[in-house]
């Protein structure tokens, strides 16, 4: 059974959500079942990019892996469009076999029984601004399938006041959840240009905007942070 690989990278940094900042090597897959608005990564989405996309075995994965780690362990983050659409069961026991821990992002809308296998799920349901209905039903069905040594994290995207007050309410029906805010990208891709160039004083402001929101209402229990690989590196694939 293979895998569709958009993207193989790394080492880099996790550049946002509970995990910020920690060594990690990303395994980009393609396909998803949304089309945000403001989404950054179309060619890992859009199927006009399809033919870019690589079917790999697992076992093809983990070799360049462990090219790239050097054949040292450290944290593998699963990405996307939505890796969830992927049967990655078979990647996980044999990375994790090897001594590697996996993290993966994902919206909340396709749940899997292999989720029990991550070490770190982040899941990032869509606000109103991404035009993208938030299913209930399907995020309490990722949130189960995760397995009781699965961390998992809450990281919720904000654009606007629409979107801070959406995720307030959201947030209050997942108290066990840690939380992490992040500001929207404001200069969304496209596909004529799916590596746009990002307005960083734009999204700084988004930032402070967000940051002070919070401030305001005493919501003490959100983490604010930014995309950092955004500031580091822009939209710049491959970082």
């Amino acid at each position: 059974m293979t895998i569709a690989i958009s993207e193989i990278f790394g080492p880099t940094i996790q550049g946002e959500g509970a995990l910020i900042g920690m060594p990690t090597l990303f395994v980009r897959t393609g396909g998803c079942d949304f089309r945000c608005s403001w989404c950054d990564t179309l060619y890992a989405v859009e199927p006009r990019f399809k033919r870019d996309w690589t079917p790999m075995s697992a076992e093809a994965i983990m070799a360049e892996v462990r090219r790239l780690s050097g054949d040292k362990p450290l944290l593998i983050t699963l990405s996307g469009g939505n890796p969830a659409l992927q049967p990655l069961g078979g990647l996980l026991s044999l990375g994790q076999a090897q001594g590697y821990t996996f993290a993966m992002e994902t919206q909340g809308s396709r749940a899997q029984d292999w989720f029990a296998k991550l070490d770190h799920l982040t899941l990032s349901p869509k606000p109103p601004s991404s035009a993208m209905a938030f299913n209930k039903e399907r995020f309490d069905a990722c949130l189960a399938a995760a397995g009781p040594q699965t961390r998992v994290s809450l990281k919720l995207v904000i654009a606007d006041e629409e979107d801070y007050r959406w995720a307030r309410a959201l947030a209050d029906q997942y108290p066990q959840l840690p939380l992490t805010l992040q500001p929207c990208n404001p200069a969304p891709a496209t596909p004529e240009a799916p590596e746009l160039e990002t307005d960083t004083e734009a999204l700084n402001a988004r930032l402070r905007w967000l940051v002070d929101r919070v401030s305001e209402d005493a919501w003490y229990r959100a983490r604010v942070l930014p995309q950092l690989h955004v500031l580091i590196w822009n939209n710049e694939r491959g970082v």
